[in-house]
Parts: C-alpha cells; sequence; structure tokens
C-alpha cells in the first residue's frame, strides 16, 4: 500500500507495515508448545516494528524508548472454535462504523461467528470492507467488561482470514488495540453495539500504565 489512508480499513486491521497479528483460520491444533513459542516471537516482532518502522503509530520522538505492548497472560481457554453464519434477516448488510473521529466508514456484515467461552454461547459479527468482492479478510472488532479499565475503553479487534469450512480459530490471545491508543492522530473504528460482550475478556493486549 503506497499511500497511508488513515480511513481505510486495512490501516486500522492489518496494518499497512503488519504491524498487526492476524488470528489463524480453523480451528487451530492441540498446542504443544509452538503456539505459545510462535506467539511470544509475533510479540517481540510487532514491539520491533512499533520501534523502528518508518510509519509506525508510536511518535517518532518516544519510539527508541518504548517499552513494548503490554499482555495479559496467554490464556488457552480464550483459544476457541468459532462457526460463521452468513449474514441473514433483516439486518442492513453495510453499516456506517463510527470512527474515533466522529465519522463513519461503511463496512459489510458478512455474518455472526458463533462461540462458547465456558458454558455460554457469545456471537460476533464479522465485517469486510465495501470493495473487497471476496470478502477474504474479516474485521471482528469488539468490546467487552475489560473495557475502560485493563484495556482500551473503545474496544479491541481480531483479524480472520476467510475459510471455505465456516469454522474458524477465535484467538482472542490475538486480540490488539487500535492504533489510536498509541497516537491520537490516527482515525479508528469503534465496535458497534453488537459487538459489545457482557464477559471479561482478560487476553490479549492489555494497557500499560503510560496509556491508561
Amino acid at each position: 500500500m503506497a499511500v497511508m489512508n488513515l480511513r481505510n480499513p486495512r490501516i486500522w486491521a492489518a496494518a499497512a507495515l503488519v504491524l498487526t497479528m492476524a488470528c489463524t483460520s480453523g480451528p487451530g491444533p492441540v498446542d504443544d508448545g509452538s503456539y505459545t513459542e510462535d506467539l511470544v516471537r509475533t510479540r517481540a516482532d510487532k514491539d520491533r516494528m512499533l520501534r523502528t518502522a518508518e510509519k509506525s503509530p508510536i511518535p517518532e520522538a518516544d519510539r527508541a524508548t518504548f517499552p513494548g505492548l503490554a499482555y495479559f497472560d496467554i490464556k488457552p481457554e480464550f483459544r476457541v472454535p468459532a462457526a460463521l453464519t452468513e449474514q441473514r434477516g433483516d439486518a442492513p448488510l453495510i453499516i456506517e462504523m463510527q470512527q474515533t473521529d466522529g465519522t463513519t466508514e461503511r463496512m459489510r456484515r458478512v455474518g455472526a461467528l458463533g462461540f462458547t467461552l465456558g458454558t455460554v454461547k457469545y456471537a460476533l459479527t464479522a465485517f469486510a470492507r465495501v470493495d473487497d468482492p471476496t470478502m477474504e479478510e474479516l474485521f471482528v472488532p469488539f468490546g467487552d467488561l475489560t473495557n475502560g479499565a485493563d484495556t482500551y475503553k473503545g474496544g479491541r479487534f481480531l483479524n480472520l482470514n476467510r475459510t471455505a469450512t465456516g469454522l474458524y480459530d477465535l484467538d482472542f490471545n490475538q486480540a490488539f488495540h487500535p492504533y489510536c491508543v498509541y497516537n491520537p492522530t490516527w482515525i479508528c473504528p469503534v465496535p458497534p453495539r453488537e459487538n459489545r460482550l457482557a464477559v471479561a475478556i482478560p487476553a490479549g493486549e492489555r494497557l500499560s500504565g503510560a496509556h491508561k
């Protein structure tokens, strides 16, 4: 991506510099230890990119002393299988998703990801860019009961690569903050009401003392 458009969902969902982490697609294998190692390595790579990338959201004056992102402990119970139910019914296919600058961004509802935490069933709407006819990249913004305390009040994000089976590895250990947390000049989406979970998700990125 040659031009940096802060209103483009790819900036916040994938980031032009691959500074975010994408979730794996399809149910994940039993962890033999490599999952944790890979996740720790990916987090270290992201910290390095945030310190050194030309278009990092970390203000240039702060990059040399940037301590790295803060995370909850890796919790296997927050890596769960999910099934995508395609969009049906009367809900609008296209929504105007609220942005942090007061504007909106048109996004397409792809469907609902159903999953279970403990014994309780939940669902999150997966979205795609309106200019992505294949809908290969799914964007899952969500809020939960950690928002405003341990995580950003506006919520966090997950990315998914679309699967042919409709089955996904929904890994909240890979949940990440929008970059407006680290730099207010960035424009980020606000998870819609339908994606506000009435449960705490203490997994993935959390706020450090500097950003609370």
